[in-house]
């Protein structure tokens, strides 16, 4: 069997045909693999009847959907590149990013129109040349009504009218498979490129690293077109995992439907996971089914762990990294609660260090990044050399840009990104430090630490917090912090927010937060 991603849907559709695949949280559908695998065929041989060959780079811009997950497998099976599109970015983010990767076909939904027709009107700002719209669950009609009917094709039509035989295989091995864009928290996005050996070994590591069980039901909140999102999807295609997947995150009907659909496992981020500790009445709900969920994207405040396993709940922290396909470090169950606030150790298949800035490794305690080494790390950022370079050590190893320190016994902490250091008085701070002091407070419900310049320090901490209580005051955010940090980390002023702004991946946009409290810091 050729390593393609695609045939994975293909091989569980064989062993598994009538076992569900696909639930749908929203809309209710409910496709089995052998459906699943029926309808990716049929998208496969349309978009080789368009003329999309392999190596053809296709967009998807497309809430989670059956529509994306068939879409997805059946770009894969023909050889195709998936472009997974971050919907939420605005136009010109999306013209640079399909300008970049050379796409000539563009899967998009229906509540993207305008947008989508904005990018149209561009011309050649782009290379795409099939349009393709998916039509809303509600929608009637060829769904083209808004613009260029003569260009726009109707998804469904040119899928159901597809032959559903399985397509020649256009790609395997190290051959490319998607190019996801990073998020862009500090400039342009690159494209981050992997290939069919790439994503099956992020599954081998996954699978060998978590107690993910046949016939399992994993609940998919994250968007899809994040790597946190479409690895433990296709990872379940693998395993025969029934994946619930909602189109959108609501914290209400997540705990809904780990009642109703006897949830197993899931993969959320800190800010999720702060949402839905938060809803009322959370005894409520069933969650005995529950086993674990995972955390990733950012690090998980200890009280919020403390407050999980209060319920009985276990929250594994994870940390990964789209140039990674993901897998990076975790903690195992039985480690849980008796290193709260670890990452854990190296994934299966993987190895993991924290060096100092000549690439040596740290003593126990000390701070220094992480490099990631294993056979899922990326190839290269699509057309950035330099970048790559940057990145990539001549040995292979993977650069993090994340601050880390690591126990005795090897259990990784990571504390924070590089580029969110704070310098100040020549001390470095990190922000996480204070974050997890401050989300201590009982009426603080989110955090977020940014430096502004000093003329005294250089860079003074500032914390920018949203409340829980309209009630407390930035004097009482200040005194609870004295005493449970070094004088040099101590805030230097707190403001309040409704609202910390944060990427689709759940971090917080730290230079948004820059941009609107600029300084100078409070003396």
């Amino acid at each position: 069997m050729k390593n393609n991603i695609g045939l994975l849907l293909a091989k569980r559709a064989a062993i598994n045909p009538d076992r569900e695949a696909y639930i749908d949280s929203e809309s209710g559908l409910r496709l089995s693999f052998a459906q699943l695998n029926s309808r990716s065929n049929r998208v496969a041989n349309a978009l080789l009847d368009l003329g999309v060959n392999p190596g053809d780079r296709v967009a998807i811009a497309l809430m989670n959907s059956a529509e994306f997950v068939e879409a997805y497998f059946a770009i894969a099976k023909i050889g195709g590149i998936v472009v997974p599109i971050n919907w939420r970015l605005v136009s010109d983010e999306l013209e640079f990013i399909l300008k970049d990767s050379g796409s000539t076909t563009l899967i998009f939904g229906e509540e993207f129109i305008d947008m989508i027709s904005d990018l149209h009107g561009r011309g050649d700002k782009t290379d795409v040349r099939h349009w393709i719209q998916v039509a809303s669950t509600d929608a009637a009609g060829d769904g083209s009504d808004d613009f260029c009917k003569d260009i726009v094709r109707d998804y469904e039509s040119i899928r159901d009218a597809a032959a559903d035989d399985e397509p020649v295989v256009g790609a395997c091995d190290d051959e490319l498979l998607y190019i996801m864009y990073t998020s862009g928290t500090t400039g342009l996005p690159k494209g981050v490129v992997h290939s069919h050996n790439t994503s099956l070994w992020a599954l081998f590591t996954f699978g060998a690293s978590c107690d993910l069980r046949d016939a399992d039901h994993y609940l998919v909140a994250l968007p899809l077109f994040h790597v946190g999102s479409l690895v433990p999807l296709t990872l379940n295609v693998y395993r025969g995992v029934t994946s619930v997947v909602m189109r959108e995150f609501d914290p209400v009907r997540a705990w809904e439907l780990i009642q109703e659909e006897k949830i197993d496992n899931s993969l959320l981020v800190p800010a999720m996971l702060n949402f839905m500790i938060q809803v009322p009445k959370l005894t409520q709900y069933d969650y005995s089914s529950l086993r674990w969920i995972q955390s990733g994207a950012s690090p998980l405040p200890v009280n919020l762990i403390q407050e999980y396993a209060d319920l009985g709940v276990d929250i594994h922290q994870i940390y990964g990294l789209t140039e990674s396909c993901g897998p990076a470090c975790v903690i195992s169950a039985e480690n849980a609660l008796t290193k709260i606030g670890s990452t854990g150790r190296a994934f299966f298949h993987t190895e993991a260090r924290v060096v100092d800035d000549q690439g040596n490794d740290c003593a126990p305690g000390v701070q220094g990044e992480v490099w990631i080494s294993g056979r899922h790390v990326m190839l290269e950022y699509w057309n950035r050399p330099e970048a790559t370079a940057e990145t990539i050590t001549p040995e292979g190893w993977l650069r993090t840009g994340d601050v880390a320190s690591v126990d005795a016994e090897g259990f990784i902490y990571i504390q924070d990104r590089i580029k969110d250091m704070i310098i100040s008085g020549g001390e470095n701070v990190y922000p996480a430090e204070i974050e997890n002091v401050i989300l201590s407070h009982p009426g603080v419900a989110e955090v977020a630490v940014i430096g502004q310049p000093s003329e005294k320090w250089g860079e003074s901490p500032l914390a920018v917090v949203v409340r829980k209580q309209d009630s407390v005051t930035d004097q009482d955010v200040l005194r609870h912090c004295d005493g449970k940090l070094g004088s040099f980390k101590l805030p230097k002023a707190a403001v309040f927010i409704d609202l910390i702004p944060r990427n689709a991946n759940g971090k917080v946009l730290k230079r948004e937060l820059r941009i609107q409290f600029p300084g100078p810091a409070a003396e």
